[in-house]
């Protein structure tokens, strides 16, 4: 039977929410303006994937590719954004029940692309809404819980009129809808150690008068893991073709994995995650590199309790119903349609959702025997194949649960990434493609980061250690045992160390943050490019976990395009401070030095530790003396054996071990106590005490230089959180080397182009000129010509040796932006025609009618 009424799955009225459901605005049909669907995308953290309002994560072959917000192309998912793989293909909610007589499912994605079983409501009510937790003074601050909140509503209540039919294959009938409506809200971050994953929260609410008896939800991913390149043949801009094959992936299920966050105990994390991966990750013998060496995967953020099932299910499809093939047990062997793969119509799909099974992971395939207790015997013909990889789908899904009228059920679920799975060119290769050794292929690929991430989108959702409810209860804790001792007969525990493991039941969805990112200003200079930025924030705002203010320092970073992994550190500065290591002699399994506490300056360690009389004033105790081969044994504690280590780099003398420096050395740091006088403010209204600068010379004037400034602070050992930095790619800012609109005043000096001449066999996009960045894109729609020394507004023009106007174009750009003084053509002539071969003469005039002339020249 489902469940109503729970503590873990609250049912609530309707009337309790504020949703579009509640309002007096009728259901969803279809009018003139029809459902607002839109795709939008997460890409604020490494996974970039659209997330529709219609219940589908991206979208294969749909027509729609572009963000209804902005315009831009929306690409399949991408891990790590901005490289040219795809990790998921198509995938979407699925959600059954029965109704009456009728065993319903409506999803939001099934091996047919085309139908729509879910709808939004009509613009404005059905589009998204953003939020964000990055700047206070916004209006979509308000409630945000992550840097990047998406919230929609849709419905399953079209019977007729839908613009996107779907059909019941099993019994020829049009789609019945539930009668629901699903908030969906989700979450992204780009933290460190929350940006491989997005966070949802799905709010299913019956608005119809019938009860829902033993639904269940579920998520139906086809990942097609692979990497594409452009096709430079191709006539259209954008146009990409795959390099590699999607269709040998291959799908399973991580039960648990060892906790990599204790030294002295070995405890399991309960994993509970589905997962595709590419066989062997595309290893490029040539290269020694991988294509896609990345997993992907979906779980539930919270345990099933013991009157809810989990089921995973994943099949490989095939139109021949012999090769149609997914694992089944004896007991619920059943035709699903057209063989024992691909469901075809609602009532196969619900008993996918609602069999209970936890399918054997795909490399198992063949292993599974005639003479099998459990499992049926798959195909020999086919059994091996698959065991190397398919073109497959899974199924993750949870329940039972009762829905009568007006109320809601909320299901929480990540979708996770983990990077670097395949590091081992052979190891697929010998084990799975050319050998077969199923057990040994999988144990020895690298899960560790697919499983750290998968346990840090839990934390996020309930967080260990929290009260949240107020019941005095924060959660599940671990015991490890460090020492014990003989008393009275009886071994008692001595030493023991507890960690909080889980939360307390109460969804919390808050992520530990690093500090806020400073303000940035780019100013252009000949060969370089000044960074000015103000810390006020990110040196005083708390962590609202510890409550404490733990700024540790910056990172300037500059690189040729804004990929993470194209950004060089070139500076950076961080408080002197050190990490306090003390000798534990019950340590296990051995005895040794831990860290202790948060990290301390030198004048705290002397205060806490010195056995002076003056304790803070001496001198004598210098940490950078006593590290782990001469160690400090302190007066005022006799039994303390300590050393001390540099917290980060210690780059603390401005100026001096690094090029940023104080705008205003001189100026006072403000005090919560006293006013904020105006000598203490620049021009533009920031404290001056926070003002920083740092100049990156030596870059060449003819290509962008993309430019941030990040703060991190010290991390939270106990808690298992490495320091936490802000961002590299979010706010980045681009600027050429060349001289700004303040050195330059009123007269600019003559306009120059480049390259001129232009030459296509110089193969500027392989020597990495144009085109970073733009690997959908073909040659045709990354070229450019390059004017420096424009006015910020001005006009200019292209034409033809005969005086024909080939292109002109509108040159109006804010003075203060540092790419005001730059423009770009991209060849592209005003008939929308690439130009050819040949001398074209160009002109630049300026507001006064001021006009400059050249020549370009242009071999193709």
């Amino acid at each position: 039977m489902g469940r109503v009424l729970t503590t873990a799955v609250v049912l609530v009225t309707a009337a309790t929410l504020s949703l579009s459901a509640q309002s007096d605005r009728p259901r969803p049909s279809v009018s003139a303006a029809g459902p607002a669907y839109c795709l939008t995308p997460h890409n604020i953290g490494k996974l970039f994937v659209g997330v529709t309002n219609y219940g589908r994560l991206s979208f294969g072959n749909e027509i729609v590719y572009f963000d209804c917000f902005t315009g831009a192309k929306v690409p399949d998912c991408q891990y790590p954004k901005g490289t040219p793989t795809v990790y998921l293909y198509k995938g979407g909610i699925w959600i059954g029940g029965v109704v009456g007589k009728d065993t319903l499912v409506s999803t939001g994605e099934e091996h047919n692309n085309w139908s729509r079983e879910f709808h939004p409501d009509v613009s404005p009510y059905g589009q998204f809404t953003r939020r964000s937790i990055i700047d206070a003074s916004q209006p979509e601050y308000f409630d945000a819980i992550s840097e990047q909140d998406l919230l929609t509503t849709y419905y399953d209540t079209l019977t007729g009129g839908n613009p996107y039919p779907s059909f019941d294959g099993l019994d020829s009938r049009a789609h019945k809808p539930l009668g629901i409506e699903v908030h969906q809200e989700s979450y992204a971050w780009s933290y460190g150690y929350a940006d491989d994953f997005i966070l949802f929260s799905n709010s299913i609410t019956n608005i119809s008068e019938r009860p829902i008896k033993d639904l269940y939800f579920g998520i139906n991913m086809d990942a097609d893991v692979h990497r594409f390149v452009p096709d430079v043949g191709a006539s259209e801009p954008g146009t990409a073709k795959a390099a590699t094959n999607g269709r040998d992936d291959l799908t399973g299920f991580l039960h648990s994995y060892q906790a990599t966050y204790y030294d002295e105990c070995e405890y399991l994390d309960t994993i509970q995650m589905a997962y595709t991966m590419d066989n062997n990750g595309d290893a490029n013998w040539s290269t020694a590199t991988f294509g896609v060496p990345n997993v992907t995967g979906v779980r539930f953020l919270r345990q099933p309790h013991d009157d809810e099932t989990l089921s995973f299910n994943w099949w490989v499809p095939n139109y021949n119903s012999a090769y149609d093939f997914g694992p089944q047990k004896r007991a619920n062997y059943r035709n699903l349609g057209s063989g024992i793969g691909q469901p075809i119509g609602d009532r196969n799909k619900y008993f996918l959702l609602s069999n209970g099974e936890i399918d054997y992971n795909q490399p198992m395939t063949a292993r599974v025997s005639v003479n099998d207790p459990e499992w049926s015997y798959p195909n020999r013909e086919i059994s091996l194949a698959l065991s190397r990889g398919g073109d497959g789908f899974y199924l993750l899904s949870l329940g039972p649960y009762d829905l009568d009228p007006h109320e809601t059920i909320d299901i929480p679920w990540a979708f996770v990434g983990g990077e670097s799975l395949h590091v081992d060119l052979l190891h697929a290769h010998l084990n799975l493609l050319f050998g077969y050794k199923p057990d040994r292929y999988l144990s020895g690929l690298n899960w560790e980061p697919f499983a750290t991430n998968a346990v840090w989108a839990s934390r996020i959702y309930d967080n260990p250690g929290v009260d949240t409810d107020g019941d005095g209860y924060a959660g599940k804790m671990r015991v490890c045992i460090l020492d014990s001792s003989l008393v009275a007969g009886t071994w008692q525990y001595t030493v023991v160390d507890t960690t909080y493991a889980e939360g307390d039941g109460v969804p919390d969805w808050r992520a530990a943050t690093p500090p806020p990112a400073p303000k940035v200003w780019l100013r252009p200079s000949v060969n370089g490019i000044i960074v000015r930025f103000n810390g006020y924030q990110s040196e005083t705002t708390k962590d609202f976990l510890s409550g404490l203010v733990d700024f540790e320092g910056y990172h300037v970073y500059v690189g040729r395009d804004e990929r993470e992994a194209s950004l060089a550190l070139v500076a950076g500065y961080d408080f002197k401070n050190y990490d306090i290591y003390a000798y534990n002699p019950v340590k296990k399994p051995k005895p040794g030095y831990e860290l202790v506490g948060i990290p301390a300056t030198e004048q705290e360690i002397r205060c806490r530790f010195s056995g002076a009389e003056d304790p803070c004033g001496d001198t004598l105790l210098d940490p950078d003396l006593y590290d782990l081969t001469n160690p400090y044994r302190s007066a005022r504690f006799l039994d303390s054996i300590l050393y001390f280590a540099p917290h980060d780099n210690n780059v603390h003398r401005l100026g001096i071990d690094t090029p940023i420096r104080k705008l205003y050395p001189e100026a006072p740091k403000p005090e919560l106590d006293k006013p904020i006088t105006p000598d203490m403010l620049t021009a533009d209204g920031y404290l001056k005490y926070y003002e920083y600068e740092c100049e990156i010379p030596s870059l060449l004037p003819t290509v962008p230089y993309f430019v941030n400034v990040t703060a991190y602070d010290f991390g939270s050992p106990k808690a298992g959180l490495v320091p936490l930095e802000s961002s590299k790619v979010l706010s980045v800012q681009s600027a050429y080397a060349v001289s700004s609109a303040d050195q330059l005043g009123d007269v600019l000096p003559p306009v120059y182009i480049y390259p001129n001449p232009y030459r296509v066999d110089d193969n500027y996009r392989l020597e990495g000129w144009e085109g970073r960045g733009q690997y959908e894109r073909i040659n045709d729609r990354v070229r450019a010509i390059h004017f420096v020394n424009v006015p910020s507004r001005c006009t200019i023009r292209i034409h033809s040796l005969d005086g024909d106007l080939v292109r002109e174009l509108h040159h109006d750009v804010d003075p203060a932006d540092p790419k005001s003084h730059h423009a770009a053509w991209d060849m592209i002539s005003r008939n929308v025609q690439m130009i050819v071969s040949g001398m074209y003469y160009w002109s630049v005039e300026d507001e006064n009618g001021n006009v400059q002339i050249g020549t370009l020249v242009v071999i193709m």
